[in-house]
């Protein structure tokens, strides 16, 4: 391949390579379109052509930032966690009140983000590497159940080493989306009766699961 110096790179090349700054206000109005395109139909109704025709842009002003729909919902995501108080590391002291906190977060994200949080849970059950991504940029979400809460509780002789988080990376989540999607309450006295009840004797189990839970990021397909 003959060598291409800088001044015989097209426009569009070279202004990739340079970098040129981004205009920040039409990067929210683009990321802006993006969650409303998912609240409105969903992460399989998202497509580049109708970001770029609410935030009248043009598709290659996206496909500069993005190669995916994915990269352009994780970026969304990220910008939409960034606008309020970054979400802290869980740490109660106590392998319940971890767990409740967990559902707690989980509960507000849902709540907050309405029916776009609700649909990009659903996205990430189809999609792993979207429901890790999401996880990555937002934060612990309270889906899936963080190294150092299961670390923490192994230390303290509440779970025994070999234990598994697929109770909780299976059900909790699920049971809340389930519910939130049937008009059912996930209050906090729901949410003490599925730990009490259901997360916290399946994790002392220490039963070790044949299959990753369906938010674990990774779940095993059919």
């Amino acid at each position: 391949m003959p060598f291409t110096n800088e001044s015989q790179r097209s426009p569009a090349t070279a202004e990739r390579t340079a970098g040129r700054p981004r205009d920040q206000q039409k990067e929210a109005a683009i990321l802006a379109a993006v969650m409303d395109v998912v609240s409105e139909h969903g992460f399989d109704g998202l497509s580049f052509e109708e970001v770029a025709r609410r935030s009248q842009c043009s598709k290659a002003t996206l496909y500069r930032r993005w190669s995916t729909r994915q990269e352009m919902v994780v970026a969304a995501v990220k910008a939409a966690a960034s606008s309020g108080t970054a979400p802290s590391p869980v740490d109660t002291g106590s392998l319940r009140g971890d767990l409740l906190a967990l559902l707690e977060r989980l509960e507000a994200s849902m709540s907050t983000g309405g029916r776009v949080s609700l649909l990009l849970l659903q996205a990430g059950i189809e999609d792993p590497a979207l429901c890790h991504s999401i996880e990555e940029a937002a934060g612990p979400t309270g889906a899936r159940l963080p190294a150092n809460v299961m670390r923490a509780a192994i230390d303290r002789g509440e779970l025994p080493e070999n234990a598994d988080p697929f109770a909780y990376e299976e059900v909790a989540g699920a049971a809340l989306l389930v519910r939130k999607l049937n008009g059912l309450t996930t209050d906090a006295a729901y949410r003490e009766l599925l730990v009490d009840s259901v997360l916290l004797p399946a994790l002392r189990s220490a039963h070790q699961a044949p299959q990753r839970g369906i938010f674990s990021g990774s779940p095993t397909p059919a």
